[in-house]
């Protein structure tokens, strides 16, 4: 049961900034709907602002361009990929030189150095990077209902004090 995709909502952007907020807002609602945490649902909308981010930088250097993302979801589990039809990357590049995390000048050295890559990996469950003819980036996130449900019942079988 937990393999079989319930729904499929798709989006697709122009490849600006000024839309990668509506991704986070969509996959805030769909994560939501599920019943994802709050903690759960920042990082969501963290790791695909990244993987968006990435793609309107890197996919088209500041040209035109769409980005896709599908968010896939499944029973126990949220699937997001994030779609480019722009230039590829060699993941196994950017991770080299991504190493240990020192104090850099600015933001965008260290952005450059691979962050949004181990933003996501640290945030999501799985990472999946695909570069050929353009970049899928595909997000798992899986739904933690039985931390949730030993929550609840813990704190709700502790005796009255009357």
């Amino acid at each position: 049961m937990s393999d079989q995709l319930l729904d499929l909502v798709n989006l697709t952007i122009p490849a600006k900034p000024d839309y990668v907020g509506i991704v986070r807002l969509a996959v805030s609602g769909v994560a939501n709907r599920m019943g994802f945490s709050y903690d759960e649902i920042e990082d969501l909308k963290l790791a695909v602002a990244e993987a968006c981010t990435n793609a309107v930088d890197h996919a088209y250097c500041g040209g035109e361009g769409e980005i896709e993302v599908s968010c896939n979801i499944f029973a126990n589990r949220l699937e997001i990929a994030v779609i480019d039809r722009g230039n590829s990357f060699d993941v196994r590049e950017v991770e080299k030189r991504t190493g240990p995390i020192s104090i850099e000048p600015s933001m965008n050295a260290v952005r450059e150095r691979g962050l949004g890559l181990f933003l996501m990996k640290t945030l999501m469950d799985h990472v999946d990077i695909k570069g050929d003819n353009g970049v899928i980036v595909t997000m798992t996130k899986y739904i933690r209902k039985d931390v949730v449900e030993s929550h609840v019942e813990s704190s709700t079988s502790y005796p009255s004090n009357r």
